[in-house]
């Protein structure tokens, strides 16, 4: 289970990404993930409906405007699980956001833990290591993330994550005099 399963459940946020591909038999669309083409996705680019997109394994990934202004309309928080590249896209924007880093203890322990899923193949395990690579130099940018999390003990770290947002929150309803 992830750490933004483990908040969903808890019903502490909302978390919606959109990103094109077929959808699966037990996919909740509309839940987590919205399904879309290429070409449905591809076209709201060019429309500027995403806050954040980028491009993975030759599959889009991304998160849409309409999606982050429902759930902060609905009086939730929204939670996004992004990329390197949609933190960079993120911190452009008005929304203030705040970002958490969620790194693995080495490089080693997250090959183990890529392989032991037993989902991936030689080539995809490349792939997420190198990237893996460089969003770990990416997140020693003093400055670009509020908070490190070295992703070690899972209980131990969802609880950090935790902590951190609800005194977030609870901060942000001081702000707004809740």
């Amino acid at each position: 289970m992830s750490y933004l399963s483990n908040l969903i459940q808890g019903k502490k946020t909302n978390y919606l990404n959109s990103f094109p591909g077929a959808e699966a038999d037990n996919d909740d669309h509309g839940s987590e993930y919205y399904f879309v083409n290429h070409d449905e996705f591809e076209q709201s680019i060019q429309n500027e409906e995403f806050i954040e997109f980028t491009r993975f394994s030759n599959n889009y990934y991304g998160t849409s405007k309409k999606a982050v202004i429902d759930v902060q309309s609905s009086g939730k928080i929204c939670i996004l699980d992004v990329e390197m590249d949609g933190v960079k896209n993120l911190k452009k924007t008005h929304l203030n956001p705040r970002f958490v880093f969620i790194k693995p203890p080495s490089m080693e322990i997250l090959e183990d833990r890529l392989r032991n899923r037993g989902t991936e193949t030689e080539e995809s395990i490349k792939r997420r290591l190198d990237k893996a690579i460089e969003e770990l130099r990416f997140g020693e940018i003093e400055g670009i993330f509020d908070l490190t999390i070295t992703n070690d003990d899972f209980e131990q770290a969802y609880e950090v994550l935790r902590s951190f947002i609800v005194e977030d929150v609870e901060a942000l309803k001081r702000i707004r005099g809740m």
